[in-house]
């Protein structure tokens, strides 16, 4: 029987033997071969207003997930083998904003754990009144590569969520905003990208300028990114931000499989409907890109998690009776 022990090491902080950095800002610049003659040629680009007579959709979905380590472990395999594996919980939800007669409530929330390793033995783990289903990750299974391995269900999740608020809540003509880069979520209809840190500079340097130069509400012409997941994308800025070059934009992106024409379609509409639902500094420290429904979803989803010092305990315990 593989046996298995808990790291003491605060999972919030990595594994205990190793570190990392964090780039903020759009200072590191892309290696992505970008398309800016899509909408307008790049020599003619300017701040885009928000069409006069464009109305943002009667409903708006506004889906978003969250994870947390709950605890590292180590297995010892009867071969003398060891393998990480780090047991973490996700949730997904979604809130139905009604545009129409101003109401927003939440569409739909699930909460799911997993135990993340490499381990060819290892089995799910009950810990107290929670199972964390094991999820074979491939290669060595490194624990620095473990927290990444959640992505994928936590995607998942999101994907089932969302289709199922939408089947249950939407006439047909609704938007969906995903929080984050859309990944292989662009075969969601009518859904849009939502990315408020910037981590890549995407743009030239002249075409920067007109990035920093927006006002609140104006959009930059869409362009084509030739990344690994490929897509439209435009930035736009929010209300509320301080006068800082770069404060307030958040860059938004859509499927390839869209024609340019619908892509700008998109576009017009995300700057007719975003811009509303900004956060006020006072309130998010995140703000104005933290999106209020998405702030409140992110704390409902907390709360669904559990007492992560509960887990760990009970983490400790479960694989305590394994040895």
């Amino acid at each position: 029987m593989t046996r298995m022990f808990v790291d003491a090491w605060d999972p919030s902080y990595g594994a205990s033997f190793e570190g990392g950095d964090a780039a903020d800002g759009p200072g590191s610049p892309s290696s992505a071969q970008v398309n800016t003659d899509v909408e307008i040629p790049a020599d003619q680009w300017a701040p885009v207003d928000v069409p006069a007579r464009l109305k943002p959709p009667d409903v708006v979905f506004l889906v978003d997930g969250v994870r947390r380590n709950d605890a590292g472990l180590w297995t010892a395999e009867e071969d003398g083998q060891s393998y990480a594996g780090l047991a973490a919980s996700y949730a997904a939800g979604v809130v139905r904003c009604d545009l129409h007669n101003g109401r927003a409530e939440l569409a739909g929330a699930r909460v799911a754990r997993g135990l993340f390793t490499a381990s060819p033995s290892a089995e799910d783990v009950t810990a107290g009144s929670v199972r964390y289903e094991v999820h074979r990750v491939s290669g060595t299974g490194e624990a620095s590569k473990l927290p990444a391995a959640v992505q994928p269900p936590l995607t998942a999740l999101e994907i089932d969520i969302s289709s199922e608020a939408r089947n249950h809540g939407s006439d047909g003509a609704d938007l969906l905003v995903v929080d984050g880069p859309l990944r292989n979520r662009r075969q969601l209809p009518r859904t849009i990208g939502y990315v408020k840190t910037q981590q890549k500079q995407y743009l030239s340097a002249a075409l920067t300028t007109v990035v920093t130069s927006l006002k609140p509400a104006q959009r930059t012409p869409v362009f084509g990114m030739g990344t690994v997941w490929g897509g439209w994308s435009w930035y736009l800025r929010l209300p509320g931000a301080s006068g800082a070059p770069w404060a307030g934009i958040v860059r938004i992106e859509c499927s390839p499989d869209l024609t340019p024409d619908q892509a700008i379609e998109l576009a017009e509409l995300s700057a007719a409907t975003l811009p509303r639902f900004a956060s006020s500094a006072y309130k998010d420290p995140r703000a104005p890109q933290n999106l209020v429904p998405i702030a409140g979803l992110e704390r409902r989803l907390r709360g669904m998690l559990g007492d992560s010092r509960v887990l760990h305990r009970a983490l400790t315990t479960a694989t305590a009776r394994l040895r």
